[in-house]
Parts: structure tokens; sequence; C-alpha cells
């Protein structure tokens, strides 16, 4: 599984006009199951994601995980992060998982997130979001539990 995380001062996902989550200080979390991924992998993420050390302490230093500051996670699907841009102009995405194992697999990982203290909100799998942000850093990390 792939995801790139985002350290967010807040960030909100919106749908046909409505606010569909909202979360403060935090992470936003773009996820992208592949081809042959398991729960196993999603779970690995999760504990990836929870304990990554990239909140500032009291010395300003990158050294605090999301579960030391409290801080939330919008977990938003992103079969996007497949694309494979080595040949021509167009992106292919045919390493991404299947949309039925990939919904799966991204609410395996939110929540695998949540069952280690996270407080989650989450977009809405294969739907047209409108995903808001106010980036803290800027901070922006790539995990892939294949690399």
């Amino acid at each position: 599984m792939r995801a790139l995380l985002q350290r967010v001062l807040e960030a909100s996902v919106t749908v046909e006009g409505e606010r569909i989550s909202e979360i403060g200080p935090g992470l936003l979390v773009l996820v992208c199951a592949m081809e042959g991924d398991t729960e196993a992998e999603a779970e690995k993420l999760a504990a990836r994601v929870a304990k990554l050390r990239i909140f500032q302490d009291e010395a300003g230093k990158m050294n605090r995980a999301l579960t030391d500051v409290g801080g939330a996670a919008l977990v938003v699907s992103q079969f996007t992060l497949a694309a494979d841009t080595r040949r021509g102009n167009r992106p292919g995405f045919s390493t991404a998982a299947a949309p039925e194992q990939g919904r799966a697999l991204y609410e395996h990982f939110a929540t695998s997130l949540a069952g280690l203290g996270i407080p989650v909100q989450r977009g809405r799998f294969a739907a047209d979001m409108k995903v808001a942000l106010v980036n803290d850093g800027p901070i922006t990390i790539w995990l892939d539990t294949a690399a």
C-alpha cells in the first residue's frame, strides 16, 4: 500500500457541496491499495503512520508522533498514487488494486489506524471529492509498504 502524508493544521473533504469530514491539527493521509496488497499491508501502514515522528517537540525538532500530539487523521482514498508515468504522457493505473479490493483495504487501513488510538475521519471511496488543507511546514511524506 502507498500513502502520502501531509502534516496539516486543518483539512476537510467536501462531496457534492456537502462537507462530509474535517479535522484540526494532524495528518491528511492519501491512501492507495496496490494490486496484491493484503490486510497485513494495511495494518503495517497504519502502524507506520501512527508512529512516524514528524511533529515538533519542545525544541522544535521533528521528534513526536501523531499519538504523542493528540492529532487526528483524515484518510482519503487516492488510486492515482499508483500512477505509472514511465511511458508517454498519460499515466497508467493498472497496478492499483481493483475497486472492491481497494475499498476493503482502504476501510481496513482507516479502522486499523483508529484502533491505534488515532481519531480518524474519512473521505468517501470513489467519490469526486474536494479536499482542502492547510499544510503545516510544509511537511509531506511518501510511504510505501513495498519499499
